[in-house]
C-alpha cells in the first residue's frame, strides 16, 4: 500500500501516515524502526531528545530502501535554540542519522521564557537553505507564537506538530494553520493510553461496523480530518494494523460522532509553561 502524501507549502510532499519513535529506546530503536520499514513505513519521526536517532539511522542504512524513498523528520531541542546552537544541533543530528539531509526539520518547542525561538527560527531558514533540510517547521506552537515567526521571517512553517486526540482536537489552532497554509501534525494521537480511548462509544461502534481495531478508527478519523498522523508501538503486529488503514472509510456520521467528542483534555504539557 502506497501511504497518500500532501503538499508542503515548500514544494516537497509529505507522506500522511508515518511512525513516531517518541520513547522508543534507543538500544530497540534499530530493530523497531527496521520492523516499521518493513512493514511499509516510509515516514519516520525522531528528534534529538529521544536519544535514539543512532539506531533510526542504523535502521535506515539497513534497510536498503532509496533516501528519496523516505521521509525523516527530528527536532532541534530546548537547550540548542539560538543561531550557533541550531547549526551545531543539525549537523549532530545528521551524524547521528548516518544522512546528508533530513525532510524536515523542527523546532521541538517555543519555550516563550528562554525567547529564542524567532532567533531559531531564523537559523532554520538558514539551514534549509544550505540543503542540511528540505522543508521546516515547527512543533507545539501556539496561535501567537506562529504569528510571530511568520512576521518576523521570510518562510511560514511547513507543519506545527501538536498535541491531538479526539479528546482534545485542537480546532481553533488548526484554523489558524489553515489560515496560513500549514500542515497540522499529531502526536499523541492515540491518548497516549492517559484516559479510556478506546472505550469510547463513538469509536467502538465504529471500529464494530468496519470490523477493525478501535486504534485503527482513530487513525482513520485523522487521516479523513487531513491530519498527518504517526502512531508508535514497539509490536510488528500493532504496526502492522495501525498501517493497516486505507482499506476502509468512516461515514460523515461517525466523523461526526468522533469529532464531537472534543473536550479540551490536553494530556501533554502546555506549550506556553514547557522551557
Amino acid at each position: 500500500m502506497t501511504t497518500p502524501t500532501l503538499p508542503l507549502n515548500s514544494g516537497h510532499e509529505i507522506p500522511q501516515l508515518g511512525f513516531g519513535v517518541f520513547l522508543v529506546d534507543p538500544a530497540e530503536a534499530q530493530r523497531i524502526v527496521e520492523d516499521a520499514l518493513e512493514v511499509g513505513y516510509r515516514h519516520i519521526d525522531t528528534a534529538a531528545i529521544y536519544k535514539n536517532e543512532e539506531g533510526v539511522g542504523r535502521a535506515i542504512a539497513a534497510s536498503g530502501i532509496p533516501r528519496e524513498e523516505l521521509f525523516i523528520t527530528t527536532k532541534l531541542w530546548n537547550d540548542d535554540q539560538g543561531t550557533d546552537t541550531a547549526h551545531r544541533a543539525i549537523d549532530t543530528s545528521l551524524t547521528k542519522l548516518g544522512l546528508d539531509y533530513v525532510d524536515l526539520y523542527l523546532i521541538h518547542w517555543p519555550t516563550p521564557k528562554r525567547d529564542r525561538y524567532l532567533e531559531s527560527w531564523l537559523a532554520l531558514e538558514q539551514i534549509q537553505a544550505s540543503g542540511k533540510t528540505r522543508s521546516i517547521g515547527v512543533s507545539n506552537f501556539q496561535p501567537d507564537h506562529l504569528e510571530r515567526i511568520i512576521t518576523g521571517s521570510d518562510t511560514v512553517p511547513a507543519v506545527n506538530q501538536i498535541e491531538l486526540h479526539p479528546a482534545f482536537q485542537q480546532r481553533e489552532l488548526r484554523a489558524v494553520h489553515a489560515q496560513h497554509g500549514i500542515h497540522t501534525e499529531s502526536w499523541g494521537p492515540l491518548g497516549q493510553g492517559k484516559y479510556d480511548l478506546f472505550g469510547m462509544d463513538a469509536i467502538q461502534s465504529a471500529a464494530d461496523a468496519h470490523g477493525v481495531t478501535p486504534a485503527q478508527v482513530v487513525i482513520r478519523w485523522h487521516l479523513q480530518s487531513g491530519i498527518i498522523v504517526f502512531p508508535k508501538s514497539n509490536s510488528r503486529e500493532r504496526m502492522q494494523q495501525n498501517f493497516d488503514v486505507f482499506g476502509f472509510e468512516l461515514t460523515p456520521d461517525e466523523m461526526g460522532a468522533i469529532d464531537a467528542l472534543d473536550a479540551g483534555k490536553r494530556v501533554g504539557g502546555n506549550p506556553d509553561e514547557v522551557n
